[in-house]
């Protein structure tokens, strides 16, 4: 038997400021990978797996210029990069119409964090 359980969430301040950074976060890696597959496609090339984005995301992370990515957690961008491999993917199959880039102002504000590593804390 599988049992739920359904917690509120009320943030303060600081949290809320750093759920909207991951929820940004999140958003800008589902739009790269999407952007990088449609790329990849028009130039005549096959399917990159997310294994291979998300090597390719890590050295952008890395970079000088998406520096603000090193404060985010790596499973956030993970997901997301999983998240767009896989509507690429159903588009394909035929399963869906192609994927959309997400828009801060069009999408709602979401990420996926693993429950391992949610730590609470008094901030």
């Amino acid at each position: 038997m599988v049992k739920a359980i359904k917690v509120m969430l009320i943030p303060n301040n600081v949290q809320k400021t750093k759920m909207f950074q991951y929820a940004g976060a999140s958003r800008f890696a589902y739009n790269w990978a999407l952007a990088r597959e449609k790329e990849n496609y028009e130039k005549g090339g096959k399917f990159i797996s997310d294994s291979e984005l998300r090597k390719e995301f890590t050295k952008l992370r890395h970079s000088d210029e998406y520096a603000w990515l090193l404060n985010i957690s790596n499973n956030v961008t993970k997901q997301a990069i999983k998240d767009a491999c896989t509507a690429y993917k159903n588009f394909f199959k035929g399963l869906q119409k192609f994927p959309r880039f997400k828009s801060q102002k069009r999408s709602m504000p979401k990420f996926y964090q693993d429950n391992v590593k949610i730590q609470f804390s008094h901030t």
